[in-house]
């Protein structure tokens, strides 16, 4: 498979490691009063459907990035991938 870097083109997935659902990014606050059921939720709870999935990849064996890859669970296409900061800054500007 072959991901399209953003910053540095097109590369092998093996230069990358796999680290999940994107949904990672969006830690709760831990200091808020119902911290515990939220983060109950955030490490136990995942969606596993078919289809369009942001996913967490790490660039281990190249610049070090964090990506967040929108990918088919069929047919392993990969339909965007984008810097993690960027995705965090935009949720951000967003609410």
């Amino acid at each position: 498979m072959i991901i399209n870097h953003p910053i540095l083109g097109p590369r092998d997935a093996q230069e990358f490691v796999y680290l999940g659902d994107a949904a990672l990014i969006n830690r709760p606050d831990g200091m808020v009063p119902e911290a515990d059921d939220q983060f109950h939720d955030y490490i136990y709870l995942r969606e596993n459907k078919a289809g369009l999935h942001r996913e967490l990849w790490f660039h281990e064996q190249g610049d070090r990035s964090w990506l967040v890859v929108t990918r088919n669970t069929i047919t392993h296409e990969i339909v965007e991938v984008e810097l993690a900061h960027g995705v965090v800054l935009k949720a951000r500007q967003e609410k």
